[in-house]
């Protein structure tokens, strides 16, 4: 899955996505987490880059209970997209979106309780990437504001990112970024080949601070990195 990710730089965000208009003055954010605004560009907004909600609310979602449920539809899976609801109208209405960070976080270890060790996932060189997603627009019935939302389609991990977590998010590099944002159908065995193409061998994972656990943190000291943690488990047939 992806729960935490990080747009550091955006100044070089600019510059590795020139094609796109980003909004002046976008701050530098280290943690980012569901319910938040992330930056995005979208099959009606392009070449626009906007703020959308981490969380998708679907427009036929009534009331904002509806709307706060929307902080659990963070991820969607690729194998499911298609049949689940919640996303079946972002797909067949070609709401897609890309997601833009220069890095995420996964944590290893135990699945519940104490003991879970943070890692940032980022490129080698620390350039900035593109999620693929989701979005949609919820209007409030009693009238007031649109809520846009978004999720981030997940796909399976593969190399040595399964050994932290069985899922990871669909990274798409640029011929996929442009045509996941081109407006029309995507057949479904496209889609599951587009968004599992990128090279994961191009990503490294840094042990970092447990202090992205909370999100109140959001400084850069959290990309530093840590002792990396030597437990047989992790780091067997050379992880």
């Amino acid at each position: 899955m992806c729960g935490r990710f990080s747009l550091s730089d955006t100044r070089r965000l600019a510059s590795r996505y020139a094609r796109f208009i980003f909004p002046e003055h976008e701050g530098a954010h280290y943690n980012i987490a569901p319910t938040q605004d992330v930056l995005a560009v979208t099959t009606s907004s392009i070449p626009r880059a906007v703020h959308l909600r981490w969380g998708l609310v679907p427009a036929w979602s009534r009331g904002p209970g509806d709307a706060r449920a929307g902080a659990r539809l963070i991820n969607a899976r690729v194998e499911s997209i298609g049949e689940r609801p919640a996303f079946r109208d972002a797909v067949e209405t070609n709401r897609r979106c890309v997601i833009f960070a220069d890095g995420f976080y996964e944590w290893s270890g135990p699945s519940h309780g104490r003991g879970r060790l943070p890692y940032h996932i980022h490129a080698h060189d620390r350039a900035p990437f593109a999620f693929a997603g989701l979005w949609d627009v919820w209007y409030p019935q009693e009238g007031g504001e649109p809520l846009r939302t978004c999720t981030i389609i997940t796909v399976p991990a593969r190399a040595s990112l399964a050994r932290v977590h069985d899922r990871m998010p669909a990274i798409v590099d640029d011929e996929a970024v442009d045509i996941w944002l081109t407006p029309g159908d995507i057949p479904s065995p496209r889609i599951g080949r587009l968004l599992n193409a990128f090279d994961v061998d191009a990503l490294e994972l840094t042990r970092v601070s447990t202090r992205v656990n909370s999100v109140k943190n959001d400084d850069p000291s959290l990309l530093e990195p840590q002792a990396p943690d030597t437990s047989p488990a992790l780091f067997e047939d050379g992880f």
